[in-house]
């Protein structure tokens, strides 16, 4: 990475509010809050604003955060009351999301905005342990519909240029995801698509690496890691924007929640 360039990165992002509360919750995320903590003192230069692409927002072309203040979205259930009071009052950026949507049209990539849009939890949880004064400029940036690959990897090559523009345009989702995996499985199945996923980024040419992650599917266990691939779908975007340049695993715990196998991703 050259040194006037921001890096980007893929993020698991944990358990629905957790930042937000103590106690066990808390506690199984202790790694996780380490390493987003320090991931500002890693970058190049501060940024001067946030992409976020969470996986909690998917909309039927891609779309971006137009307002100057968004509003919060509190896209979680069943957890303590306080944390549906929460503010992370990080500030919108109406010039960039204009950017960011000409960049995206300029690649032939259909894009709206939505000045309605609030902070989801894939964004503002993420965020409160990085920067918890939420004095960073953010614009989130939604997933569309059909989540396919190639759209979100031509959709990270387009916004590339933004990185040596001061802006961290960050990936928010979950390296192993499916809810609905009975207990048993989920050790075996999120270890193998994990080592397959550390292999395909870290040890391979950038050419086989994003071909790799087009065709994610046949990965080891790919479908029990991800029955639905919202949450893998935002690697696409980072890689996208610092597509030749070397990744580095920046998160790795083999016991998240006590048997999960998750990581984390930084490009260039």
């Amino acid at each position: 990475m050259t040194t006037d360039a921001l890096p980007t990165c893929y993020l698991s992002h944990g358990g629905g509010p957790w930042v937000y509360m103590d106690g066990p919750m808390r506690q199984a995320h202790a790694q996780l809050e380490a390493m987003l903590r320090a991931l500002p003192q890693r970058l190049s230069m501060p940024p001067r604003a946030v992409l976020m692409v969470s996986a909690h927002w998917e909309a039927r072309r891609f779309t971006l955060q137009s307002a100057a203040r968004p509003t919060m979205f509190y896209d979680y259930g069943g957890f303590p009351p306080h944390t549906y009071q929460v503010q992370y009052p990080a500030p919108g950026d109406p010039a960039l999301a204009g950017q960011v949507q000409a960049l995206l049209q300029a690649a032939g990539l259909d894009c709206a905005l939505d000045a309605q849009r609030g902070y989801d939890h894939g964004a503002f949880v993420p965020m409160a342990a990085m920067y918890p004064q939420a004095d960073l400029p953010m614009v989130q940036l939604s997933l569309t519909a059909g989540l396919d690959p190639a759209l979100h990897l031509a959709a990270g090559r387009a916004l590339a240029p933004l990185r040596a523009q001061g802006v961290l345009i960050l990936g928010s989702g979950a390296s192993f995801h499916n809810l609905g995996l009975r207990s048993e499985l989920v050790p075996a199945a999120s270890a193998q698509f994990d080592q397959w996923l550390g292999q395909t980024l870290l040890d391979t040419s950038p050419a086989e690496r994003s071909q790799g992650l087009l065709q994610w599917s046949r990965a080891p266990a790919a479908r029990l890691a991800h029955a639905r691939e919202e949450h893998l779908i935002p690697l696409l975007v980072a890689l996208g924007a610092a597509e030749s340049e070397p990744a580095t695993r920046i998160y790795q715990q083999r016991d998240f929640f006590g048997s999960t196998t998750v990581s984390s991703y930084q490009f260039g």
